[in-house]
């Protein structure tokens, strides 16, 4: 495989602020209160809540926070108000999870200058607000070629929680790396579920609908998919789960890896597309910490391995290792910038 190549893949990303602005000014070894708002989906769903809040237990193990706790959301209404109750007990560190927190985060951060606010998969605002931010069209296009390699129908699928910025980089990133590998090897496998180019495809409008995402998965096996990508939290345990109940369809994990959040998936599951929320979150609990907290986004990328991917073990023999030698080498071109996702 030629090393010299280039892939320009146009992303649907929110934008973020250019300019670095500095918090007021703190004290440099001040533990942190840590207060988290969740999105919906709970503390348990083996996904985006969940792998956040390990941050902030890091965080706290590695002695730059005092206390951690969090404040669950049954709906978007709960938003505002939790954040509002982090305010009122005083907390110095408030991390919301989710892009759909950000005009709650947004609202109280201009409000409290004081106060470090900071928005996992959202953008930076103010002094004191910073986005928590990921390239996961690079690792996602990286599944998506491992899914066209791996194909016998010649047709893979994805879809998404909500038609946002934070999950169409993902259905991006996966759509585009199909494309690559049909480009390098003369295939043609075709990805139901998300056109990059048009921006339409398959949401279930939510990231808790168990019915629309079993519904959903069963389509996609009609059609033909033996690999299908959810880019919808804890989604893709029913659509796992009906793969182990149907044998038609394998399924890739999505924010943490497999074997940490659903082993019991690991025969349908080959690889993971890995977010580092843990480390983005304590990357920006330690940065208020030292007394250096600025809007500059966190961005996590293959090179500083913010995002990666990782082989089930269970199907480490399963994937050709020529597959898996050409990944490797298209994920170290990523890295090193030979090959740019933009």
């Amino acid at each position: 495989m030629k090393k010299s190549y280039k892939v320009v893949v146009a992303i649907a990303a929110a934008s973020l602020l250019t300019s670095v602005a500095v918090a007021p000014a703190q004290a440099a070894g001040v533990m942190q209160k840590v207060c988290v708002a969740l999105d919906t989906a709970g503390i348990n769903d083996k996904s985006f809540n969940q792998t956040s809040y390990e941050g902030a237990k890091a965080a706290k193990a590695a002695g730059y926070a005092s206390s951690i706790e969090y404040l669950p959301a049954k709906s978007g209404a709960d938003y505002a108000p939790n954040v509002q109750k982090f305010i009122d007990k005083g907390c110095t560190s408030i991390i919301g999870v989710g892009y759909l927190l950000g005009d709650a985060i947004g609202a109280a951060a201009a409000k409290n200058p004081k106060i470090n606010f900071s928005l996992v998969d959202g953008w930076s605002g103010g002094p004191n607000q910073k986005g928590i931010t990921y390239k996961t069209d690079e690792n996602s296009f990286l599944v998506g070629y491992l899914a066209a390699g791996m194909s016998k129908t010649g047709k893979v699928a994805t879809y998404g929680g909500l038609q946002i910025p934070t999950v169409t980089i993902f259905m991006d990133g996966y759509a585009n790396g199909v494309e690559f590998y049909n480009a390098l090897n003369g295939t043609n496998v075709q990805v139901l579920g998300w056109n990059p180019s048009t921006k339409k495809g398959t949401f279930l409008g939510s990231f808790d609908d168990t019915t629309k995402a079993l519904s959903t998965s069963i389509a996609f096996e009609q059609q033909g998919a033996d690999f299908i990508f959810p880019v919808a939290g804890n989604m893709q345990a029913t659509t796992a789960g009906n793969s182990l109940k149907s044998g038609k369809s394998n399924v890739i994990w999505v924010d943490a890896a497999v074997m940490d959040t659903g082993k019991q998936f690991a025969s349908v599951t080959p690889v993971s597309a890995l977010k580092g929320l843990k480390e983005g979150v304590l990357a920006t609990v330690k940065e208020a910490y030292d007394g250096k907290f600025t809007n500059t986004p966190y961005v996590g990328t293959l090179k500083n391995k913010g995002v990666s991917y990782v082989i089930t073990p269970a199907w480490s023999k399963k994937i050709s290792a020529k597959l898996q030698k050409d990944v490797k080498g298209i994920a170290a071109n990523i890295a090193s910038g030979i090959v740019t996702v933009d």
